[in-house]
């Protein structure tokens, strides 16, 4: 039997590991558009932007890996079309591949603003290594740095920016940063946080053009605003790489759709990761979610059921989780914020270390920890069950004995809501 994947991310490395570790030992192939075997994208906006992590600690396993386990990767590959009817991946460089599974792994791009200067010098996007290192050449001490985009990336780049000794400015659409993941407390928190260290936030602005001759010299906001600028990093999102899927017929809506085996609507073809559209039990919803732990265990999940026998399939059904390093911070989430519609907080926001827990009724549905693990680890335990705030809220009580206490049957499934 032959497996073949594609895409070279923490999902298909993930996928080919536990293929190994799962016992296959027929042909395994991975096949990555970019010249790297496949990494972690975390550091790219941290660690390694900061020049602190070199290649060996981002890379997901070391080359020898793939050598010993005999996974054929084969880096710099962009697979052009898929057959699903005569099970081939076909190549841009003219390799065709037969297959007995495929495993879609491909990924998700930055979404690119579509406005004038956007090809000037200067002008960066983050997603990628090379993103990455164009980036650390292109900002020498002193450079003054916008970035567009109040999200989890542009909040770490700009941490790292600030830290460097970079004249740093953030532009945020819409009234709030990490509007779309975070709570209104969490926002306000993280906003005191980086003004705090010198960087420029300035919401309700929308980036309408980059100006310069050649190279960078402004952004320009639609209310007339321009702000100075040496290097831009756009930080606006990304778009799940879909068209291999959609020009072979699968089914796609903000991502390629899987059930909850991870198997798509063509027999044999599986997909995982964050171009994975996937339902989520526990939620009562469809999911595309953009983090490391979705794409690790979709991945093991995906592996699994590519080799198990008839009857012996596994689901993916698990609580999504995040986390952001900003700064001496460490920020996991557990959950979707917006599900809940009270909170309560322990521990107190202006010594950095607290925790905030959704509620929707008696239901938690979600929790925001920073610098506080012991209550995201209860947290974890603890959503979809029926709690007591008050204790929850309380730093006198045991967050871990409260993680038993409160161990009454999760609930079914959630009334569906729209996704976040």
């Amino acid at each position: 039997m032959a497996i073949v994947i594609v895409g070279g991310g923490q999902a298909g490395g993930q996928a080919a590991a536990s293929l190994r570790q799962a016992g296959y030992d027929g042909r395994l192939v991975l096949l990555a558009e970019e010249q790297h075997i496949p990494y972690q994208r975390p550091p790219l906006s941290k660690a390694y932007l900061a020049g602190q992590q070199g290649l060996d600690r981002v890379y997901l396993r070391p080359h020898g890996f793939y050598q010993a386990k005999d996974v054929e990767v084969r880096t710099g590959e962009r697979v052009e079309r898929l057959d699903i009817a005569a099970k081939k991946v076909v190549c841009a460089s003219g390799d065709t591949l037969g297959y007995d599974k495929l495993l879609l792994a491909t990924g998700a791009r930055p979404r690119h603003l579509d406005v004038p200067g956007a090809a000037l010098r200067g002008v960066h996007c983050l997603r990628s290594i090379a993103d990455a290192d164009a980036i650390r050449a292109d900002w020498p001490p002193g450079s003054r740095v916008v970035i567009i985009g109040g999200g989890y990336i542009g909040l770490e780049v700009a941490a790292v920016a600030v830290t460097l000794g970079l004249e740093v400015t953030v532009l945020e659409m819409e009234e709030r940063i990490l509007g779309r993941v975070a709570s209104p407390e969490m926002s306000r928190f993280y906003q005191r946080l980086h003004t705090g260290k010198g960087v420029a936030i300035r919401t309700g602005a929308r980036a309408c053009g980059f100006v310069g001759d050649g190279r960078l010299q402004a952004v320009a906001c639609a209310d007339g605003r321009r702000f100075p600028a040496d290097v831009a990093i756009v930080g606006v999102g990304v778009v799940p790489n879909v068209e291999l899927a959609a020009a072979a017929g699968l089914a796609c809506d903000d991502g390629i759709v899987v059930d909850e085996r991870a198997r798509t609507e063509a027999p044999d073809v599986y997909a995982a990761g964050d171009c994975a559209n996937h339902p989520n039990a526990l939620l009562g919803r469809r999911l595309r979610l953009e983090s490391v732990p979705n794409a690790m265990e979709q991945a093991r999940v995906a592996a699994a059921n590519l080799v198990a026998p008839d009857g012996a399939a596994k689901t993916y059904n698990a609580v999504p989780w995040f986390w952001s390093d900003q700064y001496d911070l460490k920020l996991q989430m557990v959950g979707f914020a917006a599900d809940g519609d009270t909170s309560v907080t322990r521990g107190a926001p202006c010594s950095g270390q607290f925790a905030t827990f959704h509620l929707r009724g008696e239901e938690l549905v979600a929790a925001d920890a920073v610098n506080s693990p012991r209550e995201f680890m209860a947290a974890r335990q603890l959503v979809g069950r029926k709690v007591v705030p008050r204790l929850l809220a309380d730093p006198a009580t045991d967050i871990r004995a409260a993680a038993d206490r409160f161990a009454s049957t999760r609930p079914g499934p959630s009334t569906p809501r729209s996704n976040p």
